[in-house]
C-alpha cells in the first residue's frame, strides 16, 4: 500500500471514530501517523539527487510574496498591474505553467512578487504541479491567496487545507511548547498552565509513535494535539497570508462588504484596475 492510500485509510478511520474522552488518545495517535506520512510524501525519492522539474527562482529584494490560487482567478493580471512584468492571461485555465517573477518598487523597497501556476484540490498529494507551487510558497515571506469573489467560500478552505497539509501555517504563531530530545532520562512532561487538550498520557503516546523515548516537553500555553505534533515535526513554516478577493465587479455590494470585513482580507477588481495593495504589502513585510 502506498503512502497516499495509507493516509486516506487513516483519514477514513478518523472520520468513523466518534470524538469523545474515550477516543482522544486513539485520535491523537492517528493524527501523528498522518503527519509522519505527509512528511514522507514530501521527501525526494530514494536515489534522487534532490533535483527535479521545479521552478524556484532566486530571491531578490527585501521580501518575497507568492500569489497562490486556483486557475483563472486573476493572478497573472494582478502581477502585470503591480509590476509591469508580462504574464500571459487568458480566459482559459492553466495559462501560467511556470513561476513568473516581478518586482514592486515602493520608495526604496523592492518586493519580489511571484506569479505561480494555479493549483487544484489534491495539490499537496502531487496533483498538477502542486508540490512545486507549494515549495515556492514555503520560501516566501507573505502569501497572497487570490480568490474569485463570485465563487463559494469553499475555495478558500480547500487552498488552506492544501497548504496546511504540507506544513504551511497561515496567520498563526508557533506554539508555545518547549521540546528537546535527550539521549537518556526518559520523558519529562511539564506545563505552566492547566491543559484542556493534551495530558501526560496522550503526550507519551504521540512521542512513542515517533519512537521518541527520551525528551523534555514543557507547555507554556493550552496547546492542542496538532500543535504538539507540529513542534515534534519541526518543519512547519508560519507565514502571513492575505486573502485577496478579485472580480468584485460581478457580485453585489452586500457581498463585497461582507468579504471586506473578514480578517486579513482585501477586495479588488483587476478588471476595473481597482487594486490598492502596494502600501499594504509594504506595511505587512516591514
Amino acid at each position: 500500500m502506498g503512502i497516499l492510500e495509507r493516509i486516506k485509510e487513516i483519514e477514513a478511520e478518523m472520520a468513523r471514530t466518534q470524538k469523545n474522552k474515550a477516543t482522544e488518545y486513539h485520535l491523537g495517535q492517528l493524527k501523528a501517523k498522518i503527519a509522519k506520512l505527509r512528511t514522507q510524501l514530501l521527501e525526494p525519492p530514494k536515489g534522487s539527487s534532490g533535483g527535479g522539474d521545479g521552478f524556484e527562482v532566486t530571491k531578490f529584494g527585501h521580501g518575497r510574496v507568492a500569489l497562490i490560487g486556483f486557475p483563472s482567478v486573476g493572478k497573472s493580471t494582478l502581477l502585470t498591474m503591480l509590476t509591469g512584468t508580462h504574464s500571459e492571461a487568458a480566459s482559459y485555465e492553466f495559462t501560467t505553467l511556470t513561476c513568473i517573477p516581478g518586482i514592486i518598487h515602493y520608495n526604496d523597497t523592492k518586493i519580489q512578487l511571484l506569479d505561480l501556476p494555479g493549483i487544484i484540490e489534491g495539490a499537496s498529494e502531487g496533483k498538477g504541479r502542486g508540490r512545486q507551487v507549494i515549495s515556492v510558497a514555503k520560501s516566501s515571506d507573505l502569501v497572497l491567496m487570490i480568490l474569485d469573489a463570485s465563487k463559494s467560500e469553499g475555495h478558500r478552505q480547500i487552498l488552506t487545507k492544501e497548504l496546511e497539509a504540507v506544513g504551511l501555517r497561515l496567520n498563526k504563531r508557533p506554539p508555545q511548547i518547549y521540546f528537546k530530545r535527550k539521549k537518556t532520562g526518559g520523558i519529562s512532561f511539564n506545563s505552566m498552565i492547566p491543559l484542556t487538550h493534551v495530558d501526560e498520557k496522550l503526550c507519551y503516546q504521540i512521542l512513542h509513535e515517533y519512537k521518541i523515548h527520551n525528551a523534555e516537553v514543557l507547555f507554556r500555553e493550552d496547546a492542542t494535539v496538532d500543535d504538539l505534533i507540529d513542534v515534534i515535526e519541526g518543519n512547519r513554516k508560519y507565514i502571513k497570508c492575505v486573502y485577496v478577493y478579485n472580480k468584485i465587479d460581478v457580485v453585489g455590494i452586500d457581498d463585497v462588504d461582507k468579504l471586506a470585513r473578514q480578517p486579513n482580507s482585501l477586495v479588488i477588481s483587476c478588471n476595473l484596475q481597482a487594486c490598492y495593495i502596494l502600501c499594504l504589502l509594504y506595511q505587512l513585510m516591514s
